[in-house]
């Protein structure tokens, strides 16, 4: 299972991620260069040049989870921003694994009341 589904986060590492880094690689970008715990059982997403590689890493319960898509075909329309993470939910996940743009999603409005 790709993570836990209760309140798991879904950090995106924005940027050029060099796919040969396996789980020790991965880590190391997690916790030193975002700051970020690996042991929460959220997801940690990171993407190649070509966009054409994501490769997801999370701690399950006793050791680590690699989990690898790579398009034969298209690309993925990875986020770009001067930030080094981003913050998404599953359902945005899942809909960049399928290909389409995030840029070009509603964005989440404040509301607190209807009056």
């Amino acid at each position: 299972m790709l993570g836990r589904q209760h309140d798991v986060k879904v950090f995106i590492a924005l940027g050029v991620t060099d796919m040969r880094k396996s789980i020790n690689g991965l880590s190391t970008i997690v916790e030193e260069e975002l700051d970020l715990d690996l042991f929460t059982g959220n997801l940690f997403a990171f993407c190649n040049r070509n966009r054409d590689i994501i490769k997801i890493l999370y701690w399950d319960l006793n050791g680590f989870c690699v989990w690898k898509k790579r398009l034969e075909q298209d690309k993925f329309c990875w986020p770009e921003s001067e930030q080094e993470v981003m913050i998404i939910s599953r359902s945005a996940l899942n809909w960049l694994l399928r290909g389409l743009d995030l840029s070009q999603a509603h964005r989440r409005l404040p509301y607190r009341s209807a009056t």
